[in-house]
């Protein structure tokens, strides 16, 4: 088995990359690519990988890849919410014309090689295709109507995998992944940072920015899950899918008043005196039209399973993150 992670640099594809690397699938892995704008930083494993680096949007480099026939390919490299908004051309360059040039290439091997070449293809989409007014839970049935650009990009990637799964070229799925926290590291551009860095910063004895009111609710899942997702669907029956290839994924629910008294609950009131208010405009418009609760019942019934507890999120990324 072959296996390509495309945007195997970012956060989740590196654990991805260290997790697949790990068990190699039980042992039938005999073949694995990590892609990326930069070199993924992996630790050395017993197993052997490759490491590639390239642009996306460039349809010679997206051949290169797909020449090799990769069974399994997971595609997560992505410009993040905020930059996609800011910066409109290099948004669709990556989001939208990246996924159709993958997509493309993937059609082009199918027919050269009579058929017999039809990979797995795992899409990282986001909850950002959707838009409010919402209602209490969102379910299979409520429809896509993204208000960003980074959205809309996504939406245009779910809509191709369907076209192309639906044509034959390959088996496709887009998981709406929920809000990812707590991330590592840094801020990075993405409108939903900070709802790492007001859990993050404070653990680490550092002032976070809360700029948004404290009653805002969202969706959330820790990286731990968020691999179990992509592990999990690899395994999928594709055919229990139908002709419907995204899926809502479960989460945790819960609005910033809750993430703060999780925090506290754990580390003590200390450690919310570092979260600061201070409103940014620009980010609340963003996220305000984020759904915030929903009933992924597809998901579940296909065994995908989300976090117990924010409660249950912090202390994962204070295993991994803080006590190793």
């Amino acid at each position: 088995m072959k296996i390509l992670i495309i945007g195997a640099a970012g956060m989740i594809g590196m654990r991805l990359a260290r997790s697949i690397i790990k068990d190699d699938f039980n042992g039938e892995i005999n073949d694995i690519t990590l892609f990326d704008v930069i070199p993924p930083k992996i630790e050395n494993h017993k197993n052997s990988y490759k490491i590639k680096t390239g642009d996306i949007s460039d349809p010679n480099i997206i051949s290169e890849l797909i020449n090799q026939k990769p069974d399994i390919i997971y595609h997560l490299a992505a410009i993040v919410s905020g930059d996609a908004e800011e910066n409109f051309e290099k948004g669709w360059d990556i989001n939208a014309k990246g996924t159709w040039h993958l997509l493309e290439g993937i059609r082009k091997k199918f027919l050269t090689s009579n058929g017999s070449y039809k990979p797995k293809f795992i899409y990282a989409s986001s909850l950002a295709v959707f838009s409010g007014p919402y209602p209490s839970a969102i379910n299979d049935d409520f429809s896509p109507n993204p208000e960003s650009s980074y959205g809309a990009q996504k939406l245009v990637g779910e809509i191709l995998i369907n076209e192309y799964s639906r044509k034959g070229f390959l088996d496709g799925v887009a998981l709406r992944l929920p809000t990812i926290v707590v991330r590592p590291g840094k801020p990075n551009k993405a409108a939903s940072s900070f709802y790492s860095s007001i859990i993050r910063e404070p653990l680490n004895g550092i002032e976070a920015i809360l700029p948004v009111p404290e009653n805002l609710c969202h969706w959330f899942a820790s990286p731990l899950s968020a691999i179990r997702f992509l592990r999990h669907a690899a395994k999928l029956d594709f055919k229990k899918l139908g002709n419907r290839r995204s899926l809502n994924l479960p989460g945790v629910s819960c609005s910033i008043s809750d993430q703060i008294l999780a925090l506290e609950e754990i580390a003590g009131t200390k450690t919310s005196k570092l979260i600061k208010k201070i409103p940014d405009k620009k980010i609340e418009d963003i996220v305000n039209n984020w759904p915030q609760n929903f009933m992924a019942d597809r998901a579940i019934e296909l065994g995908f399973v989300a976090d117990k507890d924010f409660k249950d999120i912090i202390q994962i990324y204070i295993n991994e993150e803080i006590n190793t």
